[in-house]
């Protein structure tokens, strides 16, 4: 009765990639009871927030359940999924946005990141209350006790440092497996396409809808310049938020990691990782953010440092994006 559990506590510090290996290939496997959909939107949810951690690889359960709802919320919601294997009841999660979705009357069509941000902090607590009992012990069982300690008082769970140097090293591959057996759990009581269609609503529900609030902040404190080649940007519809390390790898939106990029900058980066010179530049960058008092206070800014940044970029590369960027400019 893992999934019951309040506390819990590391079993073993060290594992060796075939134990942690064996984990997941359990936690995959039809041998892991799954009834729900709740272990693989909280893998994801996990992935999406490994630069969250503090230097005791510590991670709240704010910042967790904000992803884990968002998820939910756009599965569930936005696009009508079903998540749990019987079909006449629903998940508990699923109850209870169904639920704040009636009371606030909101269309199918709105995703999570577009609700107020008072309406999205009531949901998240709900949600993350109900998970406190169903969610947190269950891959801590799967795993014997292995992946990281929690404590549902505390909000907390801190990673054992084999598993969070595993989850960086193999991230696109755990990113890939998550999705595809989320898509192909849901396809088993889901009308609403087969596992292609399923697997590409889930790779998407985690992407913002938009990075407006990025803008204002970036926009405000430099020089209105595309951060890659320098260019002036003189309109606003002409200004791009790019990640510079591709969303597509970190899975969320760190102010760290974005940058003001002109459309032609933007466009022809796309998914590559930028020569290293910009990430040089970037370091930089963010020590002038450091410096502002008010985005000091930021969570994002608090779990910041160069060495996240650098073993970011590092491990980006490792997870196969080699096709190093540099504007077309210098390309002549």
């Amino acid at each position: 009765m893992s999934h019951k559990l309040q506390v819990g506590e590391m079993t073993a510090t060290y594992l060796s990639d075939k134990d942690i290996w064996g984990h997941f290939n359990y936690i995959f496997s039809a041998k892991s009871k799954n009834s729900t959909t709740y272990k693989f939107v909280l893998m994801k949810s996990l992935i999406e927030n490994l630069y969250y951690v503090n230097n005791k690889l510590e991670l709240n359960y704010d910042t967790l359940f904000y992803s884990f709802t968002k998820i939910y919320w756009n599965l569930v919601i936005h696009h009508g999924l079903h998540q749990i294997n019987m079909p006449h009841r629903k998940a508990e999660v699923q109850t209870i946005l169904t639920g704040f979705q009636e009371q606030y009357q909101i269309p199918n069509s709105v995703v999570f990141d577009r609700l107020s941000d008072e309406l999205q902090v009531a949901i998240v607590k709900k949600v993350k209350q109900k998970c406190k009992l169903n969610v947190m012990g269950a891959i801590y069982g799967d795993t014997q006790g292995t992946i990281y300690d929690f404590d549902n008082k505390q909000e907390m769970l801190q990673f054992n440092p084999s598993f969070y140097s595993f989850f960086q090293r193999y991230q696109r591959v755990l990113k890939y497996l998550s999705n595809y057996h989320l898509a192909l759990f849901m396809e088993k009581f889901n009308e609403a396409g087969d596992t292609q269609a399923l697997l590409t609503k889930v790779e998407n529900v985690s992407k913002r809808s938009s990075l407006d609030s990025f803008y204002q902040i970036l926009s405000s404190l430099f020089d209105g310049t595309c951060f890659y080649c320098g260019k002036e940007i003189k309109k606003k519809e002409q200004t791009h938020v790019d990640h510079f390390i591709p969303w597509s790898f970190v899975q969320s939106d760190q102010l760290w990691n974005l940058v003001i990029s002109c459309p032609t900058c933007n466009m022809s980066k796309s998914d590559k990782l930028a020569n290293s010179m910009y990430l040089e530049a970037l370091i930089d960058r963010n020590g002038i953010l450091l410096n502002n008092d008010e985005l000091i206070k930021r969570l994002d800014m608090k779990v910041y440092s160069e060495q996240k940044l650098n073993e970011l970029y590092t491990y980006s590369q490792e997870n196969g994006y080699t096709d190093i960027w540099v504007p077309r400019r210098y390309l002549k």
